[in-house]
């Protein structure tokens, strides 16, 4: 990952005149940024990707034909027949084993994947950056205290831990959040440390220490705002990781719900009987997972490169 320079590095001021002109500089830096994702095609894909996907998460209750649980097409499976796509003109991507209409459970799914992807990415961000600000703004035996909490966490692959947090929580969405938010944690938390650190000998701190400021002030007007570039980045790559790992977490029968519930990992579950005579069961929302992970990848890393200060010098 990374590092994003002091506005020190790019800025017409030098902060060692005045260090309060360092928020100044990460705005501009910012705005360089977001120049540069609008003409970096490889972003502007990947914020349709998503835009897209967040549409029709919040239009879900008006575009799908159906609700998420409903089973309108009951009466047309049979054991040895499920309609697929085309088949029926009220059912345009066919039907799931259980009756219900798949386009539905695509929309509907899409809402419940946008939900534990953002809740769960944000308990992690907010619980790491609590754990790096304090590890990398306090240092001594904090700092040692809570890294080696971190490197706990780190010892255990990341979907490992979070299947195991989720079975002892016991199945349910709120129980999935949780878990993925616990096992990005560590993620977030080495990141911001590890910036701030970075920060720590620049000219713009050291003239803000001049200047008699105090390590609060210093710590959280000056060396946190321009370290949380990193972190922000990593955020939007940990949602494409947040939900394949929900969709896993549901696959594995961790999600809590009925078997009906419109959600992508759950559609994928209860289309293994059916692989052979309707595959189109499981591509679909495994396509629908894909393709949102590597929207949320493609503008995570389109972010990275505009914020890398080895890029944004050519």
């Amino acid at each position: 990952m990374s590092t994003v320079l002091p506005p020190a590095a790019g800025g017409p001021t030098s902060p060692t005149t005045d260090p309060t002109l360092a928020e100044g500089g990460g705005t501009g830096l910012w705005k360089d940024a977001f120049r540069r994702l609008r003409r970096n095609p490889q972003a502007i894909a990947g914020a349709v990707i998503i835009g897209l996907f967040l549409l029709v998460a919040a239009l879900a209750p008006i575009l799908a034909p159906y609700g998420g649980e409903e089973l309108p097409g009951r009466t047309e499976i049979t054991p040895t027949n499920i309609p697929g796509p085309g088949e029926l003109a009220e059912y345009p991507l066919g039907l799931d084993r259980f009756g219900g209409d798949v386009l539905s459970k695509l929309i509907w799914g899409a809402q419940a994947s946008l939900l534990i992807g953002v809740i769960s990415t944000a308990i992690g961000l907010v619980g790491g950056m609590l754990l790096g600000l304090l590890a990398g703004g306090l240092g001594g035996w904090v700092d040692s205290v809570i890294m080696r909490f971190v490197d706990i966490l780190l010892s255990v692959p990341n979907l490992l831990l979070a299947v195991s947090i989720a079975a002892i929580l016991g199945q349910g969405p709120y129980a999935v959040m949780i878990a993925i938010g616990v096992s990005q944690l560590p993620i977030f938390a080495r990141l911001l440390r590890s910036s701030m650190l970075s920060q720590r000998g620049s000219d713009y701190i050291l003239a803000a220490q001049t200047l008699g400021l105090s390590k609060r002030t210093i710590t959280m007007s000056h060396l946190l705002p321009n370290s949380v570039g990193p972190v922000i980045v990593q955020a939007t790559l940990s949602l494409a990781t947040a939900v394949i790992d929900a969709a896993a977490l549901s696959f594995l029968g961790l999600g809590g719900g009925v078997p009906q519930t419109a959600e992508w990992g759950r559609m994928l579950t209860y289309a293994q009987a059916e692989l052979a005579s309707s595959p189109y069961l499981a591509f679909l929302p495994g396509a629908c997972i894909a393709i949102t992970a590597l929207g949320f990848t493609l503008l995570g890393e389109s972010l990275r490169e505009a914020l890398d200060p080895k890029t944004r010098q050519k």
